[in-house]
């Protein structure tokens, strides 16, 4: 299949790209000017230089010619002096983006979305947490920071368009890890963090691991069997762990200590709100945004059974995940101390 590929440059981007070049398919990348390259190398692709927010005319020009759309691209932070943009690129780009990937006669377009704009777990009766599926109720108004906020509008638009008649299959990604994540991402950044000995606490919160190939390869097997208009949590069944139980992994994994030390919630909300004030003095990211704290105080696991079962995801276990996100970091310079 001749695939177009946005946000090639990102994490899932650059893995989906690699994954789609080993089964035989052809890439086409929206790449901005002086995107860093570091995910794509060693991979043959066509390169196409162009951005999401481009009217959906001059994005349909770009795709001709192409059988599938991964619209991967999205504006991702946690605390920006302006979220203006991010909405912009988020909700509008996506919106532009299946318009243009449908006017260009894409066969399927696979939007990537996030666990974020699935309902959270909730107690059972006994007390334990279930992992909630795509079934979970969530509105608008449980969007507690602006980057959620623009990936659920985002989401809906694209639920509007499939309707509408769009090929349209959405995946929810959870909380990826592995090779390629250049920037890093939070969760990338938390392993380099414990790789180099400068993760001193840790806060009673929990996430669903996954091995970024894993989502890249759910990316490709949504575009062959997933159901349009569908959403698909692309997770592991077994990667439901809490910060404790992950920093325990990598320490069995680098031999190092885990930490030991848990910051109680107030101490890490108060300690964030002092940080975002300051930014808005220095205009620099806080060390600890609100919008971070604010979802740590959620365990936001998840069931991907739906994703396993009719698209057949696969299941690497997050030690591996961890062992290869070690293993990249560690060959790519982030890691001070050897």
């Amino acid at each position: 299949m001749n695939c177009f590929v946005t946000g090639a440059s990102g994490f899932i981007g650059a893995n989906l790209v690699h994954e789609l070049v080993a089964r035989g398919h052809r890439v086409r990348a929206l790449l901005r000017p002086g995107a860093a390259l570091l995910g794509l190398e060693g991979v043959e692709y066509e390169r196409i230089e162009g951005d999401i927010t481009e009217k959906s005319e001059v994005l349909a020009d770009k795709m001709r010619g192409c059988d599938w759309c991964f619209h991967v691209a999205a504006s991702y932070a946690l605390w920006l002096p302006d979220y203006e943009p991010m909405f912009a690129a988020n909700v509008l780009g996506t919106q532009k983006v299946i318009r243009a990937a449908s006017r260009a006669g894409c066969s399927r377009i696979v939007y990537t979305s996030t666990v974020g704009c699935i309902g959270l777990p909730k107690p059972s009766p006994e007390g334990k947490l279930i992992p909630t599926d795509e079934t979970a109720p969530v509105s608008e108004t449980q969007m507690t920071n602006p980057y959620k906020l623009s990936k659920w509008q985002a989401e809906v638009a694209a639920r509007d368009l499939a309707r509408q008649g769009a090929p349209v299959i959405i995946v929810n990604p959870s909380a990826p890890i592995g090779p390629r994540d250049v920037k890093p991402t939070p969760t990338g950044q938390m392993i380099v963090d414990f790789r180099n000995r400068a993760m001193p606490a840790y806060l009673d919160t929990g996430l669903n691991f996954v091995h970024v190939r894993d989502v890249a390869i759910g990316h490709i097997l949504a575009a062959e069997k997933g159901r349009l208009g569908e959403r698909y949590i692309l997770g592991t069944q077994d990667g439901n762990l809490t910060l404790k139980q992950a920093f325990e992994l990598l320490s069995k994994i680098t031999g190092l200590p885990a930490p030991k030390f848990q910051v109680p919630y107030g101490v890490a909300l108060g300690a964030a709100h002092v940080n975002e004030w300051l930014a808005k003095f220095t205009g620099k990211p806080p060390k600890a945004p609100l919008a971070g704290v604010r979802m740590a105080a959620y365990k936001m696991w998840f069931n991907p059974a739906k994703a396993i079962r009719e698209l057949g995801l696969p299941q690497t276990s997050p030690q591996q995940a961890m062992v290869d996100a070690v293993a990249w970091f560690e060959q790519h310079g982030y890691v001070k101390h050897r």
